[in-house]
């Protein structure tokens, strides 16, 4: 981590690593370097001749790999034919769309992989690196914990559509996490994300991050229709923070929340400025119907909630009769000190909650 280590250094540690010949797990943090693309090859090479490998976790962060770099290791990684567990860190590193497409190539061909954390945040890839990581992916045909953070990576619609394909053909997923927060995805994007969300009837734990893009009431809409038809998910974490989400919104994902009727867990971020006490009644409506609700954390700061809304919020959280866990916070609208009152009284009224924060101004 931060060594001045060159394309050189990288080949010096690659050589002494595959003379590990019994290694189950390696853990190799090398982010802010400068080992550049020939590193990165000098270190695939060499990590690909432990045979034994059972679990890699490769930071590189920041490296200049380009996309030949990424070429280099999607080739070796191909040749781990025994690797259940991928862990791979290459945020900031100016690769492309063929990059990813050398990534994804690579993955694919780990026929054994069960577990994949693949980080590309403020990379180049686009809508044609996001299609072909998704058919790529696809393939993982044992694959059942996906993390994907694409972040800041110029996304749209179309790269959404071709990730949502490939997340619906992924039939043995239980746990996806994808991060597409800083990208140009609309109501079409969310629209092809929530179909292909739809179809993977096997999820138990969904983190959906599209925080910082261009989605509406109607993408909002689509997103929870999706996510409705996940009938075994416990965990649900929607981040959809500065968008262009208002009361319909909220009403549509209120509404279709409350028919993730195993959901035990709900993290639900939807800071917009655009959503006011109609929008709220439909959300606490729906939370409420959620009967098999254990914790709940709903940020909704930044709206135009009044005290007639902290009511109707307070009124749905206090029929969750399973709740426990309780992390409420209303900074920035328009609650009055006698509606924050209000709110408690009714949150009060859960009668297994046992933990529980309130933020408000």
């Amino acid at each position: 981590m931060s060594n001045s280590i060159s394309e050189n250094g990288a080949k010096y540690l690659g050589e002494e690593i595959s003379k590990c010949v019994y290694l189950t797990s390696l853990k190799l943090n090398l982010n802010y370097n400068s080992i550049g693309e020939n590193g990165a090859k000098y270190l695939g090479e060499e990590i690909s001749k432990c045979v034994t490998l059972t679990s890699l976790n490769l930071n590189l962060t920041s490296n200049r790999i380009g996309d030949n770099g990424a070429k280099y290791l999607g080739v070796e990684i191909s040749k781990c034919v025994t690797l259940p567990s991928l862990n791979l860190d290459l945020d900031y590193n100016s690769i492309g769309e063929n990059g990813a497409k050398y990534l994804g190539e690579g993955i694919s061909k780990c026929v054994t992989l069960t577990s994949l954390n693949l980080n590309l945040m403020s990379n180049r890839i686009g809508d044609n690196g996001a299609k072909y990581l998704g058919e790529k992916i696809s393939k993982c045909v044992n694959l059942t914990s996906l993390k994907l953070n694409l972040m800041n990576n110029s996304i749209g619609d179309n790269g959404a559509k071709q990730l949502g394909e490939g997340i619906s053909k992924s039939v043995t997923f239980t746990s996806l996490n994808l991060d597409l927060s800083y990208n140009n995805i609309g109501d079409n994007g969310a629209k092809y994300l929530g179909e292909g969300i739809s179809k993977s009837v096997t999820f138990t734990s969904l983190n959906l991050d599209l925080s910082y893009n261009n989605i509406g009431d109607n993408g909002a809409k689509y997103l929870g229709e999706g996510i409705s038809k996940c009938v075994t998910l416990t965990s649900l974490n929607l981040h959809l923070f500065n968008n262009r989400i208002g009361d319909n919104g909220a009403k549509y994902l209120g509404e279709k929340i409350s028919k993730c009727v195993t959901l035990s867990c709900l993290n639900l971020t939807l800071i917009s400025g655009s959503i006011s006490k109609n929008g709220v009644k439909y959300l606490g409506e729906g939370i409420s119907k959620c009967v098999t609700l254990i914790s709940l954390y709903l940020n909704l700061n930044f709206n135009s909630i009044d005290d007639k809304g902290a009511k109707y919020l307070g009124e749905g959280i206090s029929k969750c009769v399973t709740l426990t866990f309780l992390n409420l916070s209303l900074w920035r609208n328009r609650i009055s000190h006698n509606g924050k009152r209000i709110l408690k009284k009714f949150v009060f009224k859960a009668k297994r909650l046992i933990q529980y924060y309130i933020q408000s101004n």
